[in-house]
């Protein structure tokens, strides 16, 4: 079926096709954190165990009143009119001591509630931040490992917002579930139960109403609250990657005088986001007062069954303050869970999109059990390769094969879209290759680990990326621990020494974002030094002296030189002046290679593509 064809992905969903969409996303999301939970058992039973001591101390609570209001009952006055003494009975000392009995088990009840609290509070803490530092570091990990294509088409600022808004959702899942909702839910059954024991048809009032409370909570939240929700957090999420990108780009807006216009534009997404974020803030006011009038009628309800009770005797002063006591005890529980449950939704609206990262695949996985590459001589060898990228139509490398010996200096050139980047990420594997094989020493690098591959490249790029980190840590990068003797060897080897001996501190300065502390040639320096440091049998160049000024031209070239000795180099190349003395050219067009050899054979082709691009830049020149 073409794309064309399909026509259910674009036909209007329908409202039960939205609940079941709805429900399988917050069982997901349920699922995805409980399982990070199981994880550390010790913190989870010690937070659970707390949370039953307290729970058990609530129950029993309401009981010990009302005995202790029978007994007092019984016990008669402790005095009568002008000071006398009544005479005490057997049974009214029995009585007073049971009081005496009840308040120290009162006493007792609420000590195990503070311990039990305490219990809960410190197994939720441990337990919530060793998840909340697991879910950080893997789903950092999976968006580090997703495709060239996804981090291009993705706000960095967008995916930042998504990890941390996630993140701390997840700390207030785990409070409301299990020290809100969890405690709520054994109240409110034990409660029934020991109702049920004593008037079954109080049993039964009860239990129907609070099903029917917690199931209009529910409904409310998920029908009604989270829909708004969602739509809110995407527009969050927008919001996030809008800062981000004009707060990353400032150098642009400045150079452009475009403040007023980016305001502009953020208050365009800032009024969107407004309007949904309180239209879900309303419906969630809307929500609990819905549910408080709910429980307020359950209240009325189950004390006027038991003073309904009392008036035909069926129930004692004990019994009226007993269940007094549970209706304002299950009351607050009460109204709190349909507060509850709606942050549990809110919880799980701010995790979708976090969740959604885990569901999907790496841009390019390592085969299991994948071993490291080893090179021994730098040899590459693209064989019959084919590769398209996704979305555009046909292929542009077709039946590919390209040899390049072992410390041979290739040049890459041809005009834009011709393949020449194409073919540096395939090497780098970037991209797995349609059909054919990229092998490095007769090692297909589709069998081996990506990050084993990849160390044994360096990169100069065109526009080389630091990171606010200081000069040295951006050096070492390649090689981090590596000694500050060998990281200044390697600064001295790229002619970036000079300019960072004469900086107030020297190695240690940071560099600023991106690197936007230095200038063109001092970064694409300092990525030299990191490629020295990194000591790598194979070298691409990818335009690194295209942008820059002549006297800083000249330094980076001369890095260049010394930096290519005893590798297998390969440079991509627009200013073919700069690839002249290199032992071999390859020349693209639209994917296929036209031209292959050095610049004394290519420059006499009448009619070659190299010889035409060399004459167009002499005559630019």
């Amino acid at each position: 079926m073409t794309d064309t064809q399909t026509a259910p992905e674009t036909a209007p969903e329908t409202a039960s096709a939205r609940d079941g969409r709805a429900r399988n996303e917050f069982a997901d999301v349920l699922g995805f954190v409980i399982r990070r939970w199981l994880a550390y058992p010790g913190a989870l039973a010690w937070t659970l165990a707390g949370v039953a001591v307290a729970t058990v101390a609530d129950v029993v609570t309401p009981l010990l009143a009302g005995w202790m209001v029978d007994d007092v009952a019984h016990a008669g006055p402790a005095a009568v009119s002008g000071g006398v003494l009544p005479a005490v009975t057997p049974a009214m000392e029995a009585a007073r001591r049971g009081v005496l009995w009840m308040l120290g088990g009162l006493v007792l009840l609420g000590l195990l509630g503070v311990a039990g609290r305490r219990m809960s509070y410190l197994g939720i803490t441990h337990l919530t931040a060793r998840t909340m530092r697991g879910i950080a570091e893997t789903a950092f990990a999976r968006v580090q490992r997703f495709s060239t294509d996804w981090h291009g088409n993705t706000f960095a600022g967008s995916t930042v917002r998504r990890l941390t808004r996630g993140m701390w959702a997840v700390d207030t899942l785990a409070d409301t579930l299990m020290l809100m909702l969890l405690p709520g839910v054994l109240v409110l059954g034990a409660t029934t139960l020991v109702l049920a024991l004593h008037w079954p048809s109080m049993g039964l009032l009860l239990g129907v109403s609070s099903v029917a409370l917690v199931t209009m909570s529910t409904s409310l939240t998920l029908r009604y609250v989270a829909p708004s929700a969602r739509l809110a957090n995407r527009w969050d999420t927008r919001m996030g990657a809008a800062l981000a990108d004009a707060v990353t780009c400032n150098a642009v807006v400045k150079a452009f005088g475009a403040e007023v216009r980016e305001e502009a534009r953020l208050s365009w997404i800032l009024s969107r986001w407004q309007r949904r974020t309180e239209r879900s803030w309303v419906r969630g006011t809307n929500s609990g007062n819905l549910q408080n009038v709910a429980a307020l009628l359950m209240r009325v309800l189950l004390i006027g069954a038991v003073l309904a009770l009392w008036w035909r005797g069926q129930a004692g002063p004990g019994d009226v303050a007993y269940v007094l006591t549970m209706v304002f005890l299950v009351q607050g529980y009460l109204r709190d869970i349909g507060q509850q449950i709606s942050m549990v939704q809110r919880s799980v609206n701010e995790m979708e999109e976090l969740v959604a990262i885990y569901r999907l695949p790496p841009g390019v996985p390592d085969r299991p059990d994948a071993p490291p590459l080893r090179v021994t001589h730098g040899a590459i060898r693209f064989d019959h390769v084919g590769f398209g990228y996704r979305g555009q139509r046909g292929l542009l490398f077709r039946d590919l094969s390209i040899d390049i010996p072992a410390g041979s200096r290739v040049a890459l050139v041809g005009p834009s879209g011709s393949g020449k980047t194409t073919l540096v990420k395939l090497l780098q594997r970037l991209y797995d290759v349609t059909d054919g094989r990229v092998l490095i020493d007769g090692t297909d690098i589709a069998t081996v680990t990506q990050s084993s591959l990849r160390a044994q490249i360096a990169i100069v790029q065109q526009e080389p990326v630091l990171f606010h980190r200081s000069l040295a840590e951006n050096i070492a990068y390649g090689r981090p621990g590596a000694p500050m003797a060998e990281i200044e060897e390697a600064a001295r080897q790229a002619n970036a020494a000079g300019f960072i001996e004469r900086l107030p501190k020297g190695y240690a300065t940071m560099v600023g974002e991106r690197g936007v502390k230095l200038s063109g040639g001092e970064r694409q320096r300092v990525a030299i030094a990191r490629a020295f440091l990194a000591n790598a049998p194979i070298l691409i160049f990818d335009e690194a002296t295209s942008s820059l000024d002549s006297e800083s031209e000249i330094l980076v070239q001369d890095a260049m030189e010394r930096l290519m000795v005893g590798r297998t180099v390969l440079v991509i190349a627009h200013r073919l002046s700069t690839v002249v003395g290199l032992d071999r050219i390859l020349v693209f067009a639209h994917g296929e290679l036209r031209e292959d050899g050095s610049h004394a054979q290519l420059i006499t082709q009448d009619g070659g593509l190299y010889r035409r691009l060399f004459e167009l830049q002499s005559l630019d020149g």
